[in-house]
């Protein structure tokens, strides 16, 4: 099978969505796909990121994480977003970073990858599916092959089923629980394998 190049880009003020980007690398580099995790610039003043100490602190811990740029999204066969919902849509640090992209849209170098998406929030209805599918109304004018999880693995039924893509109650602690975790997991494994699909079909 075609080995993969997968972005897994993320924006996470405390930690949640950084962890759900690595759970899903660990299942893309299983699978054999050449992964990037890769985070959305901060916007948020030095004054705001202090007035959180969760906040202040994963700030400080993944300061060594690449910051995603529009040459990362042209290298990518596939993309992973994962962001937390701000009202039931994407964080504006997101929404910064896609706004650069008008470039590499119009060159027609965002159509036909592979996209996937997950999100987070902190209570079960939060606006987590709004958001994913807020996202994915971009996608579909990027010309993206968007692959939702579905309910195509168990997986769906002891996270939350959200079909959509895989959304997590962020709790204080931090802890993903493993139905979630396994969730993530599939996700990431579907996203690469139908690029996989993709990228055989381009190559005949």
């Amino acid at each position: 099978m075609a080995k993969v190049k997968l972005a897994i880009i993320y924006y996470s003020s405390t930690g949640t969505n950084y962890q759900m980007a690595q759970y899903a690398a660990d299942a893309a580099r299983e699978m054999g796909a050449d992964v990037k995790v890769l985070k959305v610039p901060e916007l948020a003043p030095p004054e705001a990121i202090a007035s959180n100490p969760a906040w202040q602190a994963h700030h400080d811990r993944t300061r060594e994480v690449p910051i995603a740029s529009a040459a990362d999204v042209e290298w990518a066969d596939a993309i992973i977003f994962s962001v937390p919902t701000r009202f039931g849509n994407v964080p504006s640090q997101f929404k910064q970073f896609m706004d650069t992209l008008g470039g590499l849209w119009a060159q027609g170098k965002t159509a036909n990858k592979v996209v996937s998406a997950m999100s987070s929030a902190q209570n079960p209805h939060g606006g987590q599916e709004a958001t994913i599918l807020a996202l994915y109304t971009s996608m579909y004018h990027w010309g993206t092959i968007v692959a939702a999880p579905g309910f195509t693995d168990a997986s769906a039924y002891t996270s939350g089923g959200n079909p959509y893509g895989t959304s997590v109650t962020a709790r204080e602690d931090g802890v993903i629980d493993e139905g979630t975790i396994a969730a993530i997991k599939h996700q990431a494994r579907r996203t690469v394998t139908v690029a996989q699909w993709i990228k055989a079909g381009q190559a005949q």
